[in-house]
């Protein structure tokens, strides 16, 4: 059966694929195939048959404009991908078509989860570290000279999330903001977002999709994150350029990405009670009193959501389980910020991956104490979490954001800031009485299980990085244990001191702006060490990942264009 991708691009005139010397065998036809299997194909499916009929078609609106994202990021990630996207998509041989599954579950001719390799003849052998956001040719510290010769407002604006860096007819930088990068997609997803909004009968659904719309074509995104913040619908909408991971020279410029998905109001109600506690658990961080907030914005929404389907930097590799947004400081200072759960994502990677990791990885008297209630729990926290801790430096007599500090080491850190941080806040929320205590030996347990999933990632990769450096830390502080079968358990008795002292670790560099030590920390500990690599050998049979068919998305889609009619589940 012929590979169909989840979308075509638009025809577009693209650089041509520069070809290079092959340094590396590329995988055949049955290795390609071998290679798709790591993410478990899964159908990925909503019940909205209770959505109003003008609800379900602002929804089929939605997805429309959340497959423009798929080709605004392809380009973002390089230059090359949209020329060799045709080329792929013309071979209808085996081979072809096994490239073709592979381009797009990794949006791209590297493999994310194995160190970014090529697969595809004529690519670069080397993932470009600098995505497609700066001039072709120039280097990082290029690019960095330039920044520090502008004037700060024009400097702010170079460095912003929302624009490219591109060379002009005499050859010298100049800013490109993404509304006109990008013009001719964005122009065709505000046009499909307003007439979502025109569909939509919820008013702050209305007036986010109205406001996103207008971000696409001014750039200006202030507004339109604000009215996001403040939705409150059954449908979920996410979409336009967000995470930093693509530009790994200065983690500064977002990718294009969305989630469409419909509330769970019952599992929501249920995590309303966390919000309250943040400011709580923000006052005993184990940090230095005066790197904690005394004021967390106001504004702390979780939303449980039922994905319905995801695109751009949101579908690629791995798949995302949850979220935290906005990224701008800004919006986080004055608002807080939103962490919105992908339920049902969740369950299939904890019944497909999980499951089978804990059966390899641990004891069998600590399997039991896996449970899919912790991976939730812990997912949320590391959500929660990103919203706390440093955000800011003090430099020069002036502020700056702990991204512009620790620039390309900012990612890995923050992630592993999050999860081992959100550990912290569990035990907290143990000792206060908010998390029953039964839940303690099963939050270290499955966290420990789910270590290997993350790890898995790949170490080019920033949750990758951030859990190999948790697991070494851990390691080193005994928390984790290694018994003669290779199997891991964890140590209760020094396990809550070794993740203190790791939190301490992580958000006092941030808090500091030290991207040097920040440097040489990933450098010692982001690795596999001969303990973890036998057991990962020991995984290879078991799912990355998974690979997500959206069958209600695409029924949708059919009913809307009057294609089929009748429920979509």
């Amino acid at each position: 059966m012929l590979y169909a991708p989840p979308m075509l691009l638009p025809i577009s005139i693209a650089l041509m694929v520069a070809a290079v010397p092959e340094k590396s065998p590329l995988p055949d036809a049955l290795a390609l195939k071998k290679m798709t299997a790591r993410l478990a194909p899964v159908d990925l499916e909503v019940d909205i048959s209770k959505l109003p009929q003008p609800e379900r078609a602002a929804l089929a609106k939605m997805v429309e404009a959340a497959q423009i994202m798929d080709p605004l990021f392809l380009r973002q990630s390089w230059s090359g991908n949209e020329t060799l996207f045709f080329t792929l998509a013309q071979d209808k041989s085996p081979l072809g078509q096994e490239r073709l599954h592979a381009f797009f579950q990794n949006k791209g001719p590297w493999d994310r989860i194995d160190l970014n390799r090529p697969f595809i003849p004529g690519v670069p052998e080397e993932k470009p570290p600098s995505g497609n956001f700066y001039p072709a040719g120039a280097t990082k510290a290029d690019v960095e000279k330039w920044m520090k010769s502008l004037p700060e407002a024009r400097r702010q604006q170079a460095a912003g999330f929302f624009t490219t860096i591109r060379r002009d007819a005499a050859g010298k930088f100049h800013i490109v903001p993404y509304s006109v990068e990008y013009q001719g997609e964005l122009a065709r997803a505000a046009s499909l977002l307003r007439e979502a909004a025109q569909l939509a009968d919820e008013p702050t659904l209305r007036d986010f999709l109205s406001k996103r719309a207008d971000a696409f074509l001014s750039n200006d995104y202030y507004a339109s994150d604000v009215a996001w913040m403040k939705l409150d619908a059954s449908i979920e909408p996410t979409i336009g350029p967000y995470e930093v991971y693509e530009d790994e020279w200065f983690n500064a410029k977002a990718g294009f990405e969305a989630f469409i998905a419909v509330r769970d109001d019952a599992e929501t109600a249920k995590l309303a009670r966390f919000s309250s506690e943040l400011q709580e658990i923000e006052n005993n961080l184990p940090i230095d009193p005066k790197f904690r907030n005394p004021k967390l914005g106001a504004l702390a929404p979780i939303r449980v959501v039922n994905s319905l389907f995801s695109s751009g930097d949101g579908n690629r590799g791995v798949q995302t389980a949850a979220y935290n947004l906005p990224n701008d400081e800004k919006i986080v200072k004055e608002m807080g910020s939103k962490r919105t759960m992908l339920k049902n994502v969740q369950e299939l990677k904890f019944q497909k991956v999980l499951q089978p990791i804990a059966s390899v990885a641990l004891a069998p008297a600590d399997q039991k104490n896996v449970s899919f209630d912790a991976f939730f729990t812990h997912i949320l926290m590391h959500e929660l979490m990103h919203g706390l801790g440093p955000h800011e430096v003090a430099a020069g007599g002036k502020k700056v954001t702990v991204r512009e500090k620790l620039q390309d080491t900012y990612s890995a850190l923050e992630e592993a800031k999050a999860d081992i941080s959100g550990l912290f806040a569990m035990q907290r929320l143990i000792d206060k009485g908010v998390l029953d205590k039964s839940f303690e030996q099963a939050m270290y347990t499955t966290f420990l299980a789910s270590s290997f999933r993350s790890i898995r990632f790949g170490l080019t990769e920033a949750h990758g990085k951030g859990v190999a450096l948790q697991i070494n830390w851990l390691l080193d502080k005994g928390a984790y244990k290694v018994a003669p079968d290779g199997t891991f358990s964890v140590d209760a008795a020094k396990v809550k001191e070794g993740i203190a002292s790791l939190t301490t670790e992580i958000m006092t560099i941030q808090a500091t702006g030290d991207r040097a030590k920040a440097a040489n920390l990933i450098a010692k500990m982001a690795i596999a060490r001969p303990e973890v690599k036998r057991m990962l050998d020991k995984l290879s049979d078991v799912p990355v990942d998974i690979e997500p068919h959206f069958v209600t998305a695409e029924k949708l889609l059919a009913e809307a264009r009057g294609g089929q009619s009748g429920a979509a589940r």
